[in-house]
């Protein structure tokens, strides 16, 4: 896995002798990353965490995400086969619309350097997650329903072992576009949906500094129809996050 792979490439040492503390890993399928978020890193560090994961609310109670959860009073993602409809549904006492397990695990995680090599290298071994598959056997080469048990070890599987976690919500229209199907705008979480995303966001960080875009000019001359989709993309070296566009 990752921490093995990191480990016996040397960069758990290469990072000690540069003095890193603090390490951001993400998932490379989501568009709208902000890599080594400060606003993040900058929160698991005032939280003093040693381990730290980022947010985003679901879109609805049936959402193919897994969740961040407390099992044991320690810290997990569980995954979302193993909610019921009824957990997958379930609400708070507080309010009739917001879900008791609600808050979305987007493989966006923090980890001090200290917890990757004192405590989870030494103790992964023992960190596996239970998944239903199909998996093909002598009779039947091709099951078409889960008929078997795996032990599988996710990067998540390593919560349990911290002892001060610190979770983040973010908006997911500011930082959530995975790309996991074909293209196709019809498609949920493909590339043409993740494009999407990226031009709406590039265009209100415009607007809030005042720009007029061609696609809300009456009287634009892009040589296209009033309304036609204008995509936009902001290079990450002009704005990281929205800032200093005003000039």
């Amino acid at each position: 896995g990752i921490y093995n792979a990191m480990s016996s490439n040397g960069i758990f040492t290469n990072m000690t002798k540069r003095n890193i503390q603090h390490v951001h890993i993400f998932a490379i399928d989501n568009a709208l990353v902000k890599p080594a978020d400060p606003t993040f890193i900058g929160y698991c560090m005032e939280q003093n965490a040693d381990c730290g994961n980022k947010v985003v609310w679901k879109s609805e109670a049936h959402e193919k995400v897994g969740v961040i959860a407390e099992k044991f009073g320690k810290p997990c993602v569980i995954e979302y086969s193993e909610l019921s409809s009824e957990m997958a549904e379930a609400t708070s006492t507080t309010s009739s619309t917001k879900l008791v397990y609600g808050a979305a695990n987007i493989c966006n995680h923090y980890y001090t350097l200290s917890f990757l090599t004192d405590v989870i290298l030494p103790n992964q071994g023992k960190m596996y997650h239970i998944a239903t598959k199909k998996i093909p056997t002598l009779d039947n080469e091709k099951p078409n329903q889960n008929n078997g048990v795996k032990l599988e070890s996710f990067i998540f599987d390593v919560f349990p072992l911290s002892t001060k976690m610190a979770i983040l919500e973010v908006d997911r229209e500011d930082e959530f576009a995975p790309v996991k199907n074909a293209p196709g705008l019809q498609l949920s979480d493909s590339p043409d949906t993740a494009n999407e995303k990226m031009s709406v966001l590039a265009m209100k960080w415009l607007k809030d500094v005042g720009a007029i875009l061609l696609q809300d000019n009456d009287n634009d001359d892009n040589g296209g129809k009033d309304g036609d989709l204008l995509l936009c993309e902001m290079n990450p070296l002009t704005s990281y996050g929205g800032e200093g566009l005003e000039k």
